[in-house]
């Protein structure tokens, strides 16, 4: 196992399908790990709100035995009263691990330059790789063998967009990412992807017409504006409505799964309809982040598990 885990992009298709049996193992045995991370503090590190990523996370190392460290901006923001190379130099004197959640993938790549003791990408602007590893673990869980389906992404091409694309071109998914014209994900991604991909034996589309999501086994929606973006959501509704995940588009696209990495804003990307009804694996998905997230630090600690 790679010492960070910034991208996503450290593991192959081999490592990912380990790590993927790994989660699943954890979450249906957790009493065979709850030692694993026993003396080991790790320092969560957040320049933006959370929920399911603190609390998957601190609740996750609890249940291996280690030690989390919340650590927010209330010590002033990094790079101001201090340097980002600093916060990470001084960290690593005492953490045995760090995951930050933060505003700039650069932030996360200097962490990681001066960082002794691994540093793990928990969300920033370019890739959200936890998130990913959890919603293919969803995946996994129900269809076993995921190089057989086609999944869609309806919405704004973001951080979620590109992880998720990049997890899906390793593991042999095919991939849409359906969004409105000036909202598609970031082209040298979707070039990356596009590479994995064919040597996987997948397809990479990027498409404005909600049409690209026929035949999808797996419709993800995402919230319309990022976090941090103050652009309220009445503002954008009307390029982004067609994009709705609905019954209707269910039913048209032939979908079995719903996903969605939340918080989620009911009847603007996902109606409650769809959302609660039998075919979302919405709450099993934000389950499966500690799952994965647990995997991920298992074996970032213990070379013999993956």
């Amino acid at each position: 196992m790679t010492k960070h885990f910034l991208t996503g992009l450290e593991l192959d298709q081999a490592k990912v399908i380990a790590l993927l049996k790994l989660a699943k193992n954890i979450k249906d045995h957790p009493q065979e790990y709850n030692q694993v991370l026993a003396g080991k503090s790790i320092v969560t590190l957040f320049e933006k709100p959370s929920l399911r990523t603190r609390l998957s996370f601190d609740i996750g190392i609890h249940k291996l035995g280690g030690h989390a460290v919340y650590l927010d901006q209330q010590n002033g923001a990094m790079g101001a009263r201090e340097s980002v190379k600093d916060f990470a130099l001084n960290i690593a004197t005492w953490a045995d691990g760090l995951v930050a959640r933060v505003n700039h993938h650069s932030t996360l790549e200097t962490l990681a330059e001066f960082s002794s003791v691994p540093v793990v990408n928990s969300l920033c602007d370019l890739y959200h790789p936890c998130q990913a590893l959890a919603d293919f673990l969803t995946l996994f869980e129900t269809y076993q063998d995921v190089s057989q389906i086609k999944i869609a992404y309806l919405g704004e091409g973001n951080n979620v967009t590109h992880s998720l694309m990049l997890l899906a071109a390793t593991l042999g998914s095919d991939f849409v990412a359906v969004c409105p014209k000036g909202h598609s994900p970031d082209a040298q991604i979707v070039k990356q992807a596009e590479q994995i991909a064919a040597v996987n034996g997948a397809s990479v589309l990027v498409s404005d017409r909600v049409e690209a999501a026929a035949g999808a086994n797996v419709l993800y929606a995402d919230t319309w504006v990022s976090m941090g973006n103050q652009t309220p959501l009445e503002q954008v509704k009307d390029t982004f409505m067609p994009y709705q995940i609905n019954q209707q588009l269910l039913e048209a696209c032939g979908a079995q799964t719903v996903l969605h990495c939340q918080p989620a804003h009911r009847e603007f990307e996902i109606t409650s309809e769809v959302m609660d009804g039998p075919k979302s694996k919405i709450i099993q998905q934000a389950e499966n982040r500690m799952h994965a997230q647990n995997a991920l630090l298992v074996s970032l600690f213990n070379k013999d598990y993956v």
